[in-house]
């Protein structure tokens, strides 16, 4: 069975990040999931935006001069739903203001906007609906333990929201994810969570949760976390190693042990204009996960080209 692509935050190697024509354009180019990153605003509306910060993906600070924290960044929690949708939404820009992917799409217009989970939900349904396809979402619990601390417990919305849509069960096409581990056995164990979970493994580094990633790497690990999750989303080059005198890749070990606990594997983030050292094609480097690694699904900015290289390979 050949891996499910997800497209991560939609098709945003072609659009911005996020947005609804983002999504509509994985959703045609055939992707098997839809990602949305989930963050409350400051009259905690749930909208989709990949960070806790707008700052580098909108125009909040030309429309709001003055509303960054002492940081120097803008926070979604700082605004509220009808501030943040007159923003405009534009491709991913770096502290210096130049994009992150040059060769991506750089317009700015208006329909490139934020929309609530709810609004993104309706959009899919009304997607397949009218194209008769049917298509997962992959939703994220983004940063509950900061959400928390800034006064809001964004989880029970979240899924409510999803159950108002239908998703609730095993069987239906949804992941839940997350960082945080502590959250995830929070939802499965306490408010009963029936949903297929993931969790996300970063680097202790990001200090995306209060999680200790390199524990839950370990065989050890992974057999604890098999009692809670159904799978894992790791950082790609955790996944593999590169010998450096002569190039060599072979596996880490880490996609193998999963699959010892019972635990599917989705690793991010496949991009076609930020390979990963030791590769030289986009080709190569799914041949390497799909082939050798026999991973069970995709996070990839470039659903299109993830699905062709599926195709060519099935015959």
């Amino acid at each position: 069975m050949r891996p499910v692509v997800i497209a991560h935050r939609g098709a945003c190697g072609y659009l911005p990040e996020h947005t609804l024509p983002a999504k509509a354009l994985a959703y045609a180019m055939g992707a098997d999931y839809l990602e949305q990153d989930v963050v409350a605003t400051r009259d905690d509306a749930l909208v989709v935006l990949h960070d806790i910060h707008i700052d580098r993906v909108t125009d909040v600070a030309i429309q709001y001069p003055g509303r960054n924290r002492a940081d120097g960044r803008y926070y979604v929690r700082d605004f509220d739903l009808e501030e943040l949708k007159r923003l405009h939404v534009h491709e991913r820009k770096g502290p210096d203001g130049s994009p992150i992917y040059p060769d991506r799409y750089q317009d700015t217009g208006e329909i490139f906007r934020i929309q609530t989970f709810a609004e993104e939900l309706e959009f899919v349904r009304s997607l397949e609906e009218s194209n008769g396809r049917r298509v997962g979402i992959y939703p994220e619990i983004k940063r509950p333990e900061w959400h928390r601390g800034d006064g809001v417990d964004i989880t029970p919305d979240f899924l409510k929201t999803l159950a108002d849509y239908g998703y609730q069960s095993h069987s239906d096409r949804v992941y839940v994810q997350c960082f945080d581990a502590q959250e995830l056995r929070r939802i499965r164990n306490e408010m009963g969570c029936r949903m297929k979970l993931i969790q996300l493994i970063a680097e202790d580094s990001w200090q995306e949760s209060s999680t200790r990633y390199a524990a839950l790497r370990t065989q050890e690990g992974l057999d604890r976390l098999a009692r809670t999750v159904d799978g894992i989303g790791p950082w790609l080059p955790r996944a593999y190693r590169l010998r450096k005198r002569d190039g060599k890749i072979f596996a880490s070990g880490l996609v193998q042990r999963a699959h010892k606990a019972g635990l599917a594997v989705h690793p991010y983030t496949f991009r076609v204009d930020e390979l990963p050292d030791g590769f030289t094609s986009f080709d190569a480097l799914l041949a390497f996960f799909v082939d050798e690694l026999a991973v069970d699904g995709l996070f990839t900015d470039f659903p299109d080209r993830a699905l062709q290289f599926l195709r060519r390979i099935s015959g």
